[in-house]
């Protein structure tokens, strides 16, 4: 919300270590309730893959969505005399490599998410919620420049309904979108499939919500 402050690198890694902060805190509270979903990404690439149905994905994305607006919202309201800023395209970059960047950096995320809350692996620990938050804090940091570093489509879309402005907002849904369905389909079905199914929804058991 600071001038200048997407260009100026203490910034940078203060909202990285914020972002990495936050998303573990809420994802270690939320685990185990909801499956922490607070990604409409992630979401849509368990959804695809067949790990939760489409209706509670439709719940989740409704809910992820008017969460980002109020928490917006407020922001606007407590903070008297400033907007909130939407996410930018560096005028060096093109909105189709925008959206390859976020797509690729969804990718790397959804990835680690996939990884941390694989039963194979054991139970979920602290440390796994921590690396998802770590993977997204970096990516935030290294993406800050060029795209914002987004990787959460319900990001964008609050921070945009309350400035009113819905401009390139297609870079951060198509980009996440893809890059989050990739890296499930591919964690599910080379990396490590599993073979086992649910007899009574015909699904894989590999990794449940």
């Amino acid at each position: 919300m600071m001038p200048d402050a997407i260009l100026n690198p203490t910034s940078l890694v203060v909202g990285a270590i914020a972002n990495a902060s936050a998303l573990s805190s809420v994802l270690y509270i939320a685990w185990d309730i909801s499956g922490g979903h607070v990604n409409p990404a992630v979401t849509f690439a368990m959804a695809v893959g067949g790990h939760i149905s489409v209706p509670t994905a439709l719940f989740y994305w409704v809910a992820q969505l008017i969460a980002s607006v109020m928490a917006c919202l407020v922001l606007k309201v407590i903070i008297v005399g400033m907007h909130v800023p939407t996410y930018a395209i560096a005028e060096e970059m093109t909105g189709f490599g925008a959206s390859v960047l976020e797509g690729a950096l969804t990718f790397v995320l959804v990835y680690t998410v996939y990884a941390a809350r694989d039963p194979r692996r054991g139970p979920l620990s602290s440390i796994g919620i921590l690396v998802i938050g770590l993977t997204a804090g970096a990516s935030a940091l290294a993406a800050g420049p060029f795209s914002g570093g987004s990787m959460n489509p319900a990001c964008a879309f609050g921070s945009a309904a309350i400035a009113g402005s819905f401009r390139n907002q297609a870079v951060y849904w198509v980009g996440p979108l893809i890059g989050a369905t990739i890296a499930g389909l591919l964690y599910d079905n080379a990396m490590f499939p599993s073979h086992a199914t649910d007899p009574i929804r015909g699904i894989s058991e590999g990794i449940v919500v």
